[in-house]
C-alpha cells in the first residue's frame, strides 16, 4: 500500500508538471499568434474551443456524456463568465509583459486567495498568513517597479486582476465541488465560454499565414492538455503537494522568454519573484498545518 501510494503522489506531482510545462508552451504560442496578427478575440476563441474539443472527446471515451449533466446549471454560467474574465486579463498581461513578469505576477493567486477566504468564507487566519500576504505584496512592487516605465504598469494591473479573479474562481470552485465532479466542472466551463467566444469571433475574424495558425491551434491544444493534466494532478495527489509545483513555471517562462524572444527577466523580477514564491508557499503550508487536524479527526472518527 505504501509503493501504491508513493507511485500516485509521484503520478500527481508529474502531471502537475506537465501542466506547468504545456501552460507556458501555450502562453508562448499566443505571444507568438499575436506577432503573427492574431487579436486577443481569436486567441481567446481558439484557446476555449481546443478546450472543449478535447475536453468533450475525453468524456465520451470514458464515462460519456451523461456524467456531466447538473442541477447546478446558474453556478457553471457563474463560474463561466468569472472564469472567461479571468482569462481575459491573464492572457492581456501575457501579451503586455514578458513571459518571466506576467508568470511572477499570476503567483499572487494564493495570496488573494487567502484574502478572500478570510473575507467571504470568514476562513481562520493567522497572524502568520497575513504577514505573508503583505510580504508577497511587497514582493509584487518590487517587481512591478510603478513609475519606472520598464513595462507597461497596465500590463501588471492586469495580471494582478487576473489573480484576484482567479482567486475568486477558486472560492466559488470550492462550493460547486461539494456537489459537482471536477470534469463536470470543467466541461461545462469550457463548452460554455465558447458561446459567447464564438459570437466575437465572429466579427475578429481574419486570414492568417500557416504560421499563425499553427499558432492559435497551437494555444487551444496545449491549453486543453494542461488544463486536463491539472485536473487530473488534484484527483491524484494532496493540493498541498501539487500546488507548489506551480512555481517551476518560472523557469519555463524565462527560458521560453530568452529563447524566442529574446528577453531575460529584469534585476527587479530575480528580487522579487523569491519573495513572492515564498509568501505563496509559507500559505500552502500554513493551509496544510490548519487542515491537518481536521482530516486526522475525519480519519479516526
Amino acid at each position: 500500500m505504501a509503493d501504491a501510494t508513493a507511485d500516485r503522489i509521484l503520478f500527481a506531482v508529474a502531471l502537475r508538471l506537465g501542466s506547468v510545462f504545456g501552460f507556458q508552451c501555450m502562453n508562448s504560442a499566443i505571444k507568438l499568434a499575436e506577432a503573427s496578427g492574431a487579436t486577443l478575440g481569436e486567441i481567446l476563441f481558439y484557446r476555449q474551443f481546443g478546450a472543449a474539443c478535447l475536453i468533450t472527446l475525453v468524456i465520451m471515451r470514458g464515462p460519456g456524456l451523461a456524467s456531466v449533466r447538473t442541477e447546478r446549471f446558474g453556478a457553471h454560467v457563474l463560474r463561466a463568465v468569472m472564469g472567461l474574465t479571468a482569462m481575459v486579463l491573464t492572457f492581456t498581461a501575457v501579451l503586455a509583459l514578458p513571459l518571466a513578469e506576467s508568470t511572477t505576477i499570476a503567483f499572487t493567486m494564493p495570496i488573494f486567495a487567502t484574502v478572500l477566504g478570510a473575507i467571504v468564507l470568514r476562513e481562520p487566519t493567522g497572524w502568520h498568513r497575513w504577514v505573508a500576504v503583505v510580504t508577497g505584496f511587497i514582493g509584487v512592487l518590487i517587481v512591478a517597479q510603478p513609475g519606472s516605465g520598464h513595462f507597461p504598469l497596465w500590463g501588471a494591473l492586469s495580471g494582478l486582476a487576473a489573480a484576484l479573479m482567479t482567486a475568486s474562481v477558486s472560492i466559488l470552485l470550492r462550493q460547486i465541488a461539494k456537489t459537482e465532479a471536477t470534469m463536470t466542472t470543467v466541461f461545462w466551463f469550457s463548452v460554455l465560454s465558447v458561446l459567447p467566444l464564438g459570437i466575437v469571433y465572429l466579427f475578429v475574424a481574419q486570414a492568417h499565414t500557416a504560421f499563425g495558425w499553427g499558432a492559435l491551434i497551437a494555444v487551444g491544444l496545449l491549453g486543453g492538455i494542461a488544463q486536463i493534466f491539472m485536473t487530473s494532478s488534484i484527483r491524484h495527489g494532496p493540493v498541498s503537494l501539487v500546488v507548489p509545483m506551480d512555481y517551476s513555471s518560472l523557469l519555463w517562462a524565462t527560458l521560453f522568454g530568452w529563447l524566442l524572444f529574446e528577453v531575460l527577466p529584469t534585476p527587479a523580477t530575480w528580487i522579487g519573484a523569491p519573495i513572492i514564491i515564498a509568501s505563496g508557499l509559507y500559505i500552502v503550508w500554513r493551509e496544510h498545518v490548519r487542515r491537518r487536524p481536521m482530516t486526522d479527526e475525519a480519519v479516526s472518527a
